[in-house]
């Protein structure tokens, strides 16, 4: 199962393999407060596409759209996802302070091969 989690609430059991997937590090905190597995930074947004988004709600689906056409062309880092999740609970863990709107729900969506909406 892939879960996404913002990476300022604690870290549980139930989160499996926790891989932060941000480009830049969560301000204010620690690596040992993170307790990650992995910090996957290709998966994330171009940084010219994140500064576009800004977590606008209105601007999701083109974003989502843009994110996946990005992930399209670095299928080691996505195929590495994959095989985390099929060994077991894959958290995807994040920053932003919007829980629905940010790169890590898109990037679930996609590993799921689901749509935005």
């Amino acid at each position: 199962m892939i879960k996404t989690k913002r990476a300022y609430r604690p870290a549980a059991a139930a989160d499996g393999c926790r891989v932060l997937v941000e480009r830049l590090w969560p301000r204010g905190l620690s690596k040992a407060e993170a307790v990650l597995d992995l910090w996957l930074k290709e998966v994330a947004p171009s940084p010219e596409l994140r500064q576009w988004f800004r977590h606008d709600p209105q601007k999701w689906e083109k974003f989502c759209q843009k994110y996946w056409s990005e992930l399209a062309r670095k299928s080691e880092a996505v195929e590495l996802l994959r095989a985390k999740a099929r060994e077991g609970d894959l958290t995807l863990v994040y920053g932003s302070r919007d829980e629905e709107h940010n790169a890590a729900v898109a990037l679930k969506l996609y590993l799921e091969g689901r749509t935005a909406g």
